[in-house]
């Protein structure tokens, strides 16, 4: 057993007062990360009489807290370093002793050597007050290795806040399961310690004390690098050229300036320059393409030090990467296409750098593949869709005296835009141009612009493309424009009557490869050739600013009647106010409002703004004063459901980045769903809300940013060389309440493979609006310090270990520049839409009830009040549920981002330590999953079965009345809408008016939204039940605890899901 520190009272406070100079105890109570020269606090250093105090050592020396600045530093990554190539590079790490902090179950924490012994058997510590024989443990007993704070002691809220998840690891060991809880100084050298011991714990016994054993494992590796090479000469060496085109073949993201480092670094180190012989190119290759924190996660998985195993593989698919259903013949089609050896490829093993190439492969990038096609329902009404949209498309710079081109048009098609302006003025010989008017842009023709609309629209995309006409043109150049446009066009105009019948726009589906003209038309009872129209657009507000006049002041303009009879369905109109819409304006037309207009109306009446954009399209133009053609937000629009947000796509920047981000989720076309609360008639969304959503399941994004790979310096930078100090930062973007920003700390002179391993919790209040971005900035540059960037919408992010691909300022992907990350996607709330079967954070005890609203008139309140007890029901199944996954982690000892495999993986792996006299199988007993134990099990292990029942019990729940709950909330729904129609009516008859009758309509929306939403996240959470069945069934079949049982078991849970 480990070494027992328990004392009396008396004893532990003279501990405190008179402590041995080399037995150092620090009580955590500072949020302050420890500086790398911290002195050791002794008694000498005390005065007379004065105590210890019981206070985090990481203090400056006297005794004030660190102050926290923008540049933070990372040393676990420092060049000087050691580099962890193999197992026996940990090992020998370990046995050369390592300061870590112990901490007690009582929160004190004491400094002390740990040491791993030569033969590895135990791993002993020092100081101690017990004799040195106690302050060891075995290997041997050792049963497990946990990494994070997932201990009681770890947990202890005085220790939690105080150092990074990453530095804490327990060691789990003897027939009790005792817990050595530790806090290493890096992340970096906890997972040494995590690695080096998950080495010792995986290898058989004669291993265990034999490192010539652990460092065999490496032959695989050793030998298979040349065969990728021919040597001529027959000597065994090869000289710098041939090292760098091997090491080029076997690893293409090595860059070629590294290699010439390192070999000119080893030739120092042996003191002569020449040529590597076949093991200091072996050496030499590991130092180079192996990456730390890869091995670290290859070495938690592998049933061996240094290769996956198929069955290691599919554990780490289903357990980590959220895949479902994995076969072997899926990890042997891994195997075979990324492992380099023949050897490895005969074995179905996948060695270290055969696992790296895998994780940067496609199938591991963060973009969920799923939304690189069309996605989404394309049969809605176009105005229920953000369609990408350019302002000033024919522009490629400023606004001022730019230079116009035919080029800004394909470029803004080719990247998935479907509405691009046109501004037309009058040109020579009757031809039309465009160009941005009174200024000294240069002005190409229209004609050419069509020709090369017609021929670039639908290269990205088949949906339809929406031509913005700025009108400038007198009546003989419109009737050019006309026959321009139906000449060229032809079939693929769209030239059909509207549709009266018709209450909204039909959808992009219907509109598949037609060209819609948005402009003003002429009134349908017009017989003349032409007839004034006012001029409502950008043109038009630019006028009445520079002339000042006044708002009701409205300039009209002759418009022919072949130019008019080309718009349909996108209408030009001027807009007055909502009111005025709702009792006026037709399914067809659309308004057009300037960054300023539309941001006013988002902050004053955002509820309104969204309820317009239910029914009708809105085209938002940046302001006439960005000269510089910059950008504004689109989301501060995109949240009130505004569908045509232009912006200038000649542009680079974040703006553009966000807008680019944004419409890649559903297969670049170009059309992107409005959430649901954003397209139902009778529901309530503001985006200012701080309130939880109807209906929808707040989600929380747990990331952790672990390594970067090959940053550039920031373009531009004067300074020599390629060393960067990069640090990573994280921003949401999306509703107010949703928006926030981290960032990591600085990794000081590495831009090659800098380590970060830092994690962020971020809370999603609406997942559909939320875009997550990735930047990448180097913190010793002076000026624009961007690297690199990646964004991303939330819906479309994978989780589990992911690479990304990082850009450029100009969108274009940088040559092996990547950032590696961990994902996870948990529920605040029960219910919700589950991401790959992830687990839910637990939360407060205290349950919170979603309510209805008063709307003030009692007949309909009355109605309302009979949905109080199913949603109260309905909220009991899903928290009961989570609550029990959340225990059922917990007592496994797991994060809460672990998921459900993962928890049957380890019980699986703590039964097998346990040997042939304790047996799990998992079997269906009454309709429900059990795992059924057999043999003397330890108390840890029953617990986490007895909570395994207890969440199977919870899930059954669900599904067994899910249904009845369901069917009572959507009753009390069709109640409340059949006030629907005489609401206004009946609020009239109980004389409410202004700001009263306002609320009561948006009460009744909200009940209604809260009514269906409630009941949605019900029949979420079932299926979610249903998948977590299939997951303990999945989990079981990959740990072997299926095999005698397997068909009874699949015919069950077959049963049980309905399939």
């Amino acid at each position: 057993m480990a070494e027992d520190e328990r004392k009396s009272s008396s004893e532990s406070q003279e501990e405190c007062i008179t402590p041995k100079p080399d037995d150092v105890f620090v009580n955590g109570d500072s949020d302050e990360q420890p500086p790398e020269d911290e002195p050791q606090v002794s008694a000498d250093t005390l005065l007379p009489g004065q105590i210890l105090p019981r206070k985090s050592s990481f203090m400056n020396k006297d005794g004030s807290r660190n102050t926290q600045r923008k540049k933070t530093v990372s040393f676990s990554s420092m060049p000087a370093e050691r580099k962890i190539a193999t197992a026996q590079d940990c090992l020998s790490y370990m046995q050369n002793g390592s300061e870590l902090i112990k901490v007690r179950s009582n929160s004190r924490q004491y400094h002390r050597i740990f040491v791993l012994n030569a033969d590895m058997t135990e791993i002993r510590w020092q100081p101690t007050s017990k004799k040195p024989h106690k302050a060891r443990i075995s290997v041997a007993s050792v049963k497990e290795v946990r990494v994070g704070k997932t201990t009681e002691a770890l947990k202890n809220k005085e220790i939690a806040g105080n150092y990074p998840d990453e530095c804490a690891f327990s060691i789990i060991f003897g027939d009790n399961y005792d817990s050595m809880d530790l806090i290493a100084n890096t992340p970096d050298e906890a997972n040494i310690w995590v690695t080096g011991l998950t080495c010792l714990i995986n290898t058989n016994t004669k291993a265990r004390t034999s490192p010539e054993a652990i460092e065999g494992m490496q032959q695989m590796r050793d030998t298979y690098p040349f065969g990728y090479h021919t040597d001529r000469e027959g000597s065994g060496m090869l000289d710098e050229r041939s090292v760098t085109n091997l090491m080029r073949k076997l690893n293409s993201n090595i860059a070629t300036a590294r290699i010439h480092q390192k070999v000119k670094e080893l030739e120092i180190n042996r003191g002569e320059k020449g040529r590597l012989n076949s093991d200091e190119f072996i050496t030499l290759f590991k130092e180079i393409s192996t990456r730390p924190e890869i091995y670290f996660l290859l070495v938690r998985y592998a049933s061996n030090a240094d290769y996956i195993s198929t069955d290691d593989l599919l554990l780490f698919l289903e357990a980590e990467q959220g895949m479902h259903r994995v076969t072997k013949d899926k990890c042997l089609e891994i195997v075979e296409k990324f492992e380099p050896s023949h050897e490895g490829k005969k074995k179905g093993q996948l060695g270290i750098d055969g696992f790296t190439d895998y994780l940067l492969s496609e199938e591991c990038d963060i973009f969920d593949a799923d939304h690189k096609e069309v996605c989404q329902d394309m049969t809605q009404s176009l105005g229920h869709y953000f369609i990408a949209s350019s302002h000033n498309t024919y522009l490629l710079e400023d606004q001022l005296k730019g230079p116009s081109s035919v080029e800004g048009y394909i470029r803004a098609l080719k990247k998935g835009c479907r509405c691009v302006e046109l501004d037309c003025w009058d040109g020579p010989s009757d031809e039309p141009v465009i160009y941005h008017g009174r200024t000294l842009t240069s002005k190409i023709s229209f004609k050419s612009v069509i020709e090369a609309i017609k021929e670039h629209a639908f290269d990205s995309s088949e949906y339809p493309v929406i031509l913005s006409i700025e009108n400038h043109c007198n009546l003989k150049q419109q009737q050019v424009m006309a026959e321009y446009i139906t000449s060229i066009f032809g079939d693929m105009l769209s030239m059909e009557n509207i549709d009266q019948d018709l209450t909204i726009t039909p959808s992009p589906e219907y509109f598949k490869g037609k060209i819609l003209i948005k402009g003003k038309k002429l009134s349908v009872d017009s017989e003349s050739p032409d007839g004034y129209v006012t001029d409502e657009d950008e043109g038009a507000e630019t006028d009445k600013k520079k002339n000042n006049k006044r708002e009701g002041s409205l300039k009209k303009h002759k418009l022919a009647k072949e130019l008019s009879d080309l718009t349909n369905y996108c209408v030009s109109t001027r807009f007055v106010d909502f009111q005025m819409s709702q009792t006026q304006q037709k399914f067809w037309e659309l308004c057009s409002f300037s960054e300023s207009q539309a941001m006013k109306l988002a902050i004053s009446c955002p509820e309104d703004f969204v309820n317009h954009n239910k029914r009708f399209l809105s085209r938002v133009y940046p302001n006439g004063m960005r000269i510089d053609s910059s950008n504004y937000n689109p989301l501060d629009v995109w949240n009130c459901g505004c569908q045509l947000v232009a912006l200038n796509y000649q542009t680079p920047g974040l703006m553009m980045d966000l807008y680019n981000g944004w419409f890649i989720k559903n297969g670049r076309c170009g059309y992107v769903l409005k959430p649901a609360i954003m397209r139902e008639e009778i529901a309530y969304f503001s985006a200012n809300t701080k309130e939880i959503i109807p209906g929808v399941s707040p989600q929380i994004l747990h990331i952790k940013v672990i390594s970067g790979q090959h940053f550039p310096k920031p373009k531009g930078s004067g300074t020599k060389g390629d060393v960067t100090d990069p640090y990573v930062t994280i921003e949401i973007f999306g509703i107010p309440a949703d928006c926030a920003e981290e960032r990591t700390k600085t990794v000081p002179h590495n831009g090659y493979n800098p380590i970060f391993d830092e994690s962020f919790e971020f809370q999603i209040n609406l997942p559909e609006l939320a875009l997550v971005r990735f930047s990448v900035l180097d913190d010793d540059y002076i000026g624009d310090e961007f690297i690199g960037q990646y964004t991303i919408p939330f819906e479309c992010m994978q989780t589990g270990y992911r690479h990304m691909h990082l850009l450029s300022n100009t969108g274009e992907m940088i040559e092996s520049c990547t950032l590696f990350v961990h994902i996870a996607i948990t529920n605040k709330r029960g219910g919700g839409s589950q991401k790959r079967g992830l687990s839910v954070k637990k939360y407060k005890k205290k349950k919170d009830y979603t309510s209805m609203k008063s709307v003030g008139i009692k007949s309909i309140d009355e109605t309302f009040k009979v949905a109080i007890q199913p949603l109260r029901d309905g909220t009991d199944l899903r928290d009961n549920v989570q609550i029990a996954l959340a225990n059922f982690k917990e007592i496994c000892g797991l994060s809460p981002i672990a998921n459900i495999k993962q928890c049957i993986r380890l019980l699986a792996s703590r039964v097998a330590i346990l040997g042939d006299q304790c047996t799990l199988i998992f079997i269906y007993k009454e309709e429900q999953p059990h795992l059924e134990a057999q043999g003397n099990l330890p108390e840890i292990v029953k617990k986490a079965l007895l909570s395994f029942q207890e969440m199977t019990a919870e899930c059954k729940n669900l599904i067994d009345n899910a249904d009845n709950v369901y069917e009572r909330l959507i009753h009390c729904q069709r109640a409340g809408l059949e006030w629907h129609e005489e609401l206004d009516n009946v609020c009239q008859q109980n004389k409410l008016k202004g700001r009263k009758l306002a609320k009561a309509a948006e009460n009744f929306a909200w009940n209604i939204r809260v009514l269906k939403g409630q009941a949605d996240l019900l029949i979420q959470a079932k299926g979610d039940c249903q998948e977590y069945l299939r997951q303990m069934y999945e989990a079981a079949v990959s740990t072997g605890l299926t095999k005698e049982n397997e068909n009874s078991c699949e015919s069950d849970i077959s049963w049980e899901l309905g399939t």
